[in-house]
């Protein structure tokens, strides 16, 4: 059988130069790969108890459903700013070149559930930090974040310390 480094494909040069894309749509691509991921992901937090995942858009949304399935729990939607039809919270947070904002449908978690966050890749940190205190706002509380890919060199585990981050792939550059 393949290691799950194995359905990861690198892309060099890609956006910019000097920069190696991992692109996790290979993983999806290969049922094997797809089966290995979900697998990998939730056994590194098979010892968290938790109520509820969250997950963003949309890859968090791949790879959180199938773990909510698995562990028989609720799957809440993190979306960008303007994508959801009832009352939502928002959270602004930086980006390379800018600013964005999420949201999550204001009764999506209860004062004191405890929420696992699942997201395809952390790079810098900045969108998890903001699902985090998305999160914290509504009253849950953060057991845990798990991501596919962890590009390690970028220090997005330093935005999220205090918190338990367990990633199924490390790369130490950027």
């Amino acid at each position: 059988m393949k290691k799950l480094e194995e359905y990861v494909k690198s892309i060099p040069d890609f956006p910019e130069e000097g920069v190696i894309f991992r692109d996790v749509t290979s993983v999806l691509q290969d049922a094997d790969g797809l089966r290995l991921a979900i697998d990998t992901m939730q056994s590194k937090v098979a010892d968290l108890e938790f109520d509820v995942v969250a997950g963003p858009e949309s890859r968090g949304f791949i790879f959180g459903t199938p773990i909510a399935y698995n562990n028989h729990k609720p799957f809440v939607l993190i979306r960008k700013k303007g994508k959801l039809p009832r009352e939502t919270v928002e959270m602004s947070y930086d980006l390379e070149y800018g600013k964005a904002t999420i949201e999550m449908h204001k009764d999506s978690i209860q004062p004191g559930q405890k929420v696992l966050i699942v997201d395809d890749l952390i790079a810098t940190g900045g969108t998890t930090e903001a699902m985090i205190k998305l999160v914290e706002s509504l009253g849950g509380v953060v057991v845990g974040v798990v991501v596919l890919i962890e590009l390690a060199g970028l220090k997005g585990r330093e935005k999220v310390q205090g918190y338990r981050l367990e990633s199924a792939i490390c790369y130490e550059g950027k």
